[in-house]
């Protein structure tokens, strides 16, 4: 493992008391300005409750919202999350229909809130797959919402790290660029999140241990936590349990600390 991948994970439940350590640190300590987040296990919380997988994912919406004004409360500016991925129309056509419509619905039903919350609202992926009206609805939103400033919220639909590198190569081809031309500077200038700095903290619910393709350039010095909790119940203990994760990380971008500068 690269000595500047740091990996952190977590059991669904821990101990009443680290936890509520946590909670308190989180709020007194350094935050990340980015938080990217894999959000897995809305299938398997509906599972374990014998309902169907679409009810996990409407849970999971509602646990979206309240992630939102939490990460915000606690000084986050950017909130970067893994909606459906380029990989997920792999999934059963009624599921994929579901949360089409479901993200509709969402839209419909919380964009009023989030906007008046302060919430900045900002789609990336490939949205040529996706259907008229739900483009429409997402134009809407990132349009009554572009001059909100208390978080930003980067939803990633239809999206994969690879096509994001992919389709910032193709825009050099197509601008004619010489190679030399091209550098790291210019592939970050054409990402999709391109109107963010890279991920802080990159955060994984439900159990497993892998970036599944999301933001493979952008979370290069990501530190990353990993926790058993699923998506619908990561709530505010959760999140501040991993941003005093992060605050313990140190962080040294492929460098060596000083000398004298924390702990030898």
């Amino acid at each position: 493992m690269p000595p500047d991948l740091t990996i952190q994970s977590f059991p669904e439940t821990a101990a009443a008391l680290p936890l509520a350590q946590a909670t308190h640190a989180a709020r007194d300590l350094q935050v990340p300005r980015h938080v990217a987040v894999v959000m897995d296990g809305n299938g398997r919380w509906a599972k374990k409750r014998y309902m169907p997988r679409f009810f996990g994912h409407k849970q999971g919406v509602d646990a979206l919202v309240r992630a939102v004004n939490t990460f915000a409360d606690r000084g986050v500016e950017y909130l970067t999350v893994f909606a459906f991925s380029s990989e997920n129309w792999k999934r059963p056509t009624e599921e994929v229909s579901g949360l089409m419509s479901l993200v509709l619905v969402a839209v419909s039903k919380y964009l009023g809130k989030m906007a008046g919350d302060g919430v900045r609202i900002r789609i990336v992926g490939d949205r040529s797959a996706v259907s008229d009206k739900l483009r429409k609805a997402w134009e809407h939103a990132e349009h009554i919402t572009q001059h909100n400033q208390r978080i930003t919220l980067a939803v990633a639909f239809n999206y994969g790290g690879r096509w994001d590198v992919v389709q910032a190569c193709r825009d050099a081809i197509a601008q004619g660029l010489e190679p030399e031309a091209v550098d790291e500077a210019w592939l970050s200038r054409h990402m999709a999140l391109s109107f963010a700095p890279d991920p802080d903290l990159f955060i994984r619910t439900g159990g497993e241990m892998r970036m599944s393709n999301f933001l493979l350039w952008q979370a290069a010095y990501s530190e990353l936590f990993f926790t058993d909790c699923l998506w619908p119940d990561f709530g505010e203990t959760e999140i501040d349990a991993a941003l005093a994760a992060f605050a313990q990380r140190d962080r040294r971008f492929g460098g060596i600390q000083h000398a004298g500068a924390g702990t030898p």
